[in-house]
């Protein structure tokens, strides 16, 4: 039996960093994964979606090249090779974590692990042991009972971004960050495109200013929205999908060629021993403690099947930190009320802390400032003028309670606010920090300016 001090089970951004960081303290790590180094993100989620979104904007550039002074008398799209670019961006990330892997002397153990009481794990009938065990075995896409994928004409994720024909047209059901991004991807595309949201507004976890400019950018572009929505049910006998969508005003059948179901996740722990383990989980949730910790010494959980948020960049900040205090290192716990958020659909999104609502009904007293990417000089030279940056800050202390983001770029101008809400920051400490110009960051200067009453150009 191989031995080890820290085997990590899972090799998505959760796992393989976790594996990283155990190497560099000094722990013989291995790493256990059934698929493709990387995990769902580098190979089914965040990497190749970029990929297929950055073919969007590109087709969308060419659309409107009129609008920037040129003429393109002739352009076209090759689903199959937009499609292929992204796989191909996906593969070379997963060899990138190969990389790593030697880099950092981490054996990989290719196969399915299933753990095993007195800290072992099997893997394909062979079986390792370790010190420590940190699961980090991620998840899927949910299916609703009222609508089972068959992975032709009621999809999820994967088949979504590898379909080998466009489809004429598509109904999305859930608008979080999977549904918009893919509907935004499809309808730039060119294909019709429907999409259907239980709840009030679109991107519903949002801030509501942001979610009212999210949904009107979207039907400007041609995007179907129906929100207060449902789909009850799903008829896949005919050509087309017959889907039946409650509304407030009724019953309405509408038909498409595909439904994709991105109505959230289901972490995948079946079958991977933890019964015979031991370790507790509630409602699909494995139950741990500030430092990753389960109910039984010497096995940890990070990531999606714990109860935070499912981020790839959270699950990579937990392993960092489960790993840390195994290893004694003085560490603070995450502070889950810090974590930044993305959405890459057009307009992008990106917020931190507190919406306006949360923050009142935690009972402050707040300052609010908001600048529009329309009074942008940078925005408004790139074309870009949608959106706006929304700042929440405690009117007694200067506390910056929340940032909120909608336009080009936002999803990399976001760590501002995270960073300045780290080191508590102030209003007047952001407003004296010089942003250079012209620049999409400076909405966020300005933003805070009108909080305090001395925004210049509004």
């Amino acid at each position: 039996m191989s031995k080890y001090d820290v085997i990590v089970l899972g090799s998505g951004p959760g796992g393989y960093v976790t594996a990283i960081r155990a190497s560099q303290l000094g722990f013989k790590t291995a790493v256990v994964e059934k698929e493709s180094l990387g995990g769902v993100c580098l190979n089914w989620g965040c990497i190749p979606t970029k990929a297929l979104l950055k073919s969007a904007q590109v087709f969308e550039y060419l659309k409107h090249a009129e609008d920037y002074g040129l003429t393109v008398k002739e352009y076209d799209k090759d689903f199959t090779k937009v499609v292929e670019r992204s796989r191909g961006v996906a593969e070379g990330m997963s060899k990138g974590v190969q990389f790593l892997m030697k880099k950092n002397k981490i054996d990989v153990l290719n196969g399915f692990g299933k753990l095993k009481a007195g800290k072992k794990i099997d893997v394909d009938g062979k079986e390792y042991s370790a010190d420590h065990i940190i699961i980090a075995t991620g998840a899927r896409s949910r299916e609703l009972p009222n609508l089972p994928q068959d992975g032709k004409k009621v999809i999820g994720y994967r088949e979504a971004m590898t379909l080998k024909k466009q489809p004429k047209s598509m109904i999305v059901v859930g608008s979080g960050a999977i549904g918009v991004e893919f509907a935004h991807f499809y309808n730039a595309m060119g294909t019709d495109v429907t999409i259907v949201e239980f709840l009030p507004n679109l991107v519903p976890l949002e801030d509501i200013d942001v979610s009212k400019q999210f949904e009107k950018s979207f039907k400007k572009s041609g995007i179907k929205v129906m929100t207060n929505s449902s789909v009850e049910k799903v008829d896949t006998s005919g050509k087309l999908v017959k889907a039946t969508v409650k509304t407030a005003k009724g019953e309405e059948v509408i038909e498409a060629e595909i439904v994709l179901s991105a109505v959230g996740i289901a972490t995948n722990l079946e079958g991977i021993g933890l019964e015979e383990v031991g370790i507790v989980t509630d409602k699909g949730k494995v139950m741990v403690n500030d430092w990753y910790q389960t109910n039984i010494p010497g096995y940890y959980a990070i990531g999606d099947i714990t109860p935070g948020p499912a981020l790839a960049h959270v699950a990579s900040a937990e392993g960092i930190t489960c790993v840390e205090k195994i290893a004694g290192v003085h560490v603070e716990a995450i502070d889950y009320g810090n974590i930044p958020g993305c959405t890459y659909a057009t307009p992008e999104i990106a917020s931190v802390g507190m919406t306006e609502q949360q923050a009142k009904d935690a009972g402050y007293e707040l300052k609010v400032g908001k600048f529009p990417f329309s009074a942008s000089g940078k925005a408004s030279a790139a074309g870009t003028k949608d959106g706006f940056v929304k700042v929440i800050f405690d009117a007694k202390y200067g506390e910056w309670l929340g940032c909120h983001m909608i336009g080009a770029g936002v999803t990399d101008m976001i760590a501002e606010a995270v960073l300045g809400r780290k080191l508590e920051t102030t209003g007047h400490e952001v407003l004296k920090a010089i942003h250079p110009h012209p620049t999409m960051s400076e909405a966020v200067m300005e933003a805070v300016a009108d909080a305090y009453g001395e925004v210049i150009h509004l």
